[in-house]
């Protein structure tokens, strides 16, 4: 078994999806306003954006890009005009992360883990 799609709910799918595609991810299904679907720029996972009421909007959910270089990859979403919610951090679980949110406040991780991701010194 692979994990092959993410759908996120989002209040207003078009500006998700400008989000998204100024991020990096390439547009494949435009069905506006109810639906928009990704592909990563790596790999072949998608991401759905799906129209949802505000009140029904749970932007506890989040996404992991993995990058070989946080900072820089941090600097130039600064100079895109993204604005991040935590700059490059090393975390205690051996990561390091930048994050930005979308639209509807759903936490968009920029993280190099390296072997910690698959292998941390913890892993059973």
């Amino acid at each position: 078994m692979r994990l092959n799609h993410v759908t996120l709910r989002v209040s207003d799918v078009e500006a998700s999806a400008d989000f998204y595609a100024r991020l990096g991810l390439r547009q494949i299904v435009a069905n506006y306003p109810d639906y928009a679907r990704f592909v990563s720029p790596e790999g072949d996972a998608t991401l759905s954006l799906q129209r949802a009421e505000r009140s029904t909007v749970d932007p506890t959910a989040s996404i992991h890009f993995e990058v070989d270089e946080v900072d820089g990859a941090a600097q130039a979403l600064e100079r895109a005009g993204f604005e991040l919610a935590c700059p490059a951090t090393d975390q205690p679980y051996l990561w390091r992360e930048a994050i930005l949110l979308d639209p509807d406040g759903h936490r968009v991780f920029i993280y190099h883990a390296g072997e910690s991701r698959l292998d941390p010194p913890w892993r059973l």
